[in-house]
């Protein structure tokens, strides 16, 4: 269906212009549709990338767009999918031909056919997705809308443009990608489409690990990504991808004791760490921070319910999260893991006196990741009483008040002992040694604790005296 009003705005960029005229060489129709238009549509900004379908060869349309093009850019191409891709002005440009796909019960690669326009469109995940710009001369700009994409836009709708079961079954990942959608626009996913994406969610188990993790990111790079994983959770889907969330959703009471729902704590602290920052990596810590905290749930008469050790086996839980996901095994992992188990510490010492000794340690532990904790932390108070709030964030501003006082006085960031093991052996002509271990981590916890500065002259006169009580003394002595 050819709607107006025309979009010609939507494509003033010279690339449209070339493409148009590359198509009218070539003798076929061409679109852009998806994306590029849908957020035109709704002003979401330029994207930088555009999605063209040609009914005939998208890659000879790509090539012959190369050539018209001054500086003829690389087209990569992809004969396997029938897409060839080009970058130009800062824009991946992706050129494919119109088909039609059919799938198999065990695969969400489809067996694709070439087809129709019309054909093209059946297949897109979503009716806001399947909106096209023409580029042929004779309706230059008008938009093709067959499945009334713009009523779902103005409606706010997330809604298949065929049978949602057909859709969901044929690729799941759009199950995902429609929550996804949903969070990112604050959009509704049309109530069908929610009751489908339930009944077909075990197909998720067909999709990687890697295609399901990139959707997951999406999802928490948006503002509120408590909506997203509220529609993962009420989809059934939550519960085959990240069990260990879902498992935090389970309030018991015993004898008139019961806890907080430690999931909807956890969707609160993602929304608040949110505010704060963009790390993505920080709000994965904030998502699993709590996760050690089902399998630690234990109830006892004098204390009531308590989670012992749950940073501890959460940080352990993360790397086990990542391998089955297929989550990157570097630095990043060691990140999540090693905010998750320092999530209490900070907490810790803002509800008892700050004392410098506790300060030191934090510091020390934390190294140049210190203040992605406290942030964390902050997000992770979520009490509704006023007063409490505000108590527990003034007392996070004096604990980053010390932070500042002890790192000018000792300089324990990423604390390197003044002296070394090997000075150790050199001046007490001792071989490696579990005594040479001993007396370099008593200089460490003595400045740490506070009783010595971390002074080379301070660390050497009390590294003599705990020689002494091991029964050492100096055979090569600084003099």
């Amino acid at each position: 269906m050819i709607v107006s009003p025309n979009y010609k705005d939507a494509l003033k960029l010279p690339i449209f212009s070339i493409i148009s005229q590359a198509a009218k060489e070539l003798n076929v129709d061409v679109y852009a549709i998806g994306g590029y238009v849908r957020d035109f549509i709704l002003e979401r900004g330029t994207k930088k990338d555009i999605d063209i379908v040609a009914v005939g060869s998208g890659i000879d349309l790509a090539l012959k767009v190369s050539e018209l093009i001054p500086h003829h850019p690389k087209v990569q191409v992809f004969k396997n999918y029938g897409t060839a891709m080009l970058r130009y002005d800062d824009m991946d440009i992706e050129f494919v031909g119109a088909r039609k796909e059919s799938y198999r019960q065990e695969s969400r690669n489809p067996v694709v056919e070439d087809g129709t326009l019309q054909d093209d469109q059946n297949r897109r995940d979503f009716t806001i997705n399947a909106m096209a710009f023409s580029l042929n001369d004779s309706n230059f700009g008008d938009l093709v809308d067959p499945f009334e994409g713009m009523i779902d836009l103005e409606n706010k709708i997330i809604r298949t443009p065929l049978d949602p079961d057909i859709t969901y079954s044929d690729d799941p990942l759009r199950m995902m990608r429609a929550i996804r959608f949903a969070t990112q626009l604050n959009f509704t996913i049309e109530e069908n489409s929610l009751q489908s994406i339930s009944k077909n969610a075990e197909r998720i188990k067909i999709i990687s690990g890697e295609r399901i993790v990139e959707e997951l990111n999406k999802i928490l790079e948006t503002p509120k990504p408590s909506i997203g994983f509220l529609l993962l959770y009420k989809t059934g889907l939550l519960d085959i991808i990240l069990p260990e969330l879902t498992a935090l959703n389970n309030v018991e009471e015993v004898e008139g004791h019961t806890h907080k729902n430690n999931f909807y704590h956890t969707l609160e602290v993602v929304d608040n760490i949110c505010e704060n920052t963009d790390d993505l990596w920080l709000r994965w810590s904030a998502l699993l921070h709590d996760i050690g905290k089902a399998p630690t749930k234990k109830f006892n008469k004098k204390n009531g319910w308590t989670f012992h050790g749950h940073e501890f086996l959460g940080g352990k839980m993360v790397k086990r999260i990542f391998q089955r996901l297929h989550m990157p095994l570097n630095h990043k992992m060691r990140f999540v893991q090693k905010m998750v188990t320092m999530s209490s510490r900070p907490i810790v010492i803002a509800e008892d006196k700050v004392t410098d000794s506790a300060v030191r340690r934090l510091v020390f532990d934390a190294g140049d990741d210190v203040e992605n904790l406290l942030t964390l932390c902050e997000a992770d108070i979520t009490t509704k009483n006023p007063k409490k709030f505000k108590k527990y964030h003034n007392n996070f501003k004096i604990v980053r008040q010390k932070i500042v006082e002890v790192e000018e006085r000792d300089h324990v960031r990423n604390f390197q002992p003044p002296i070394t093991g090997e000075e150790v052996m050199g001046i007490f002509n001792l071989p490696p040694s579990k005594e040479i271990g001993q007396i370099k981590d008593a200089i460490k916890e003595a400045i740490l604790e506070g009783e010595i500065p971390n002074e080379y002259d301070a660390a050497y006169e009390f590294m003599i005296k705990k020689a002494a009580s091991l029964g050492f003394s100096p055979v090569n002595p600084k003099t």
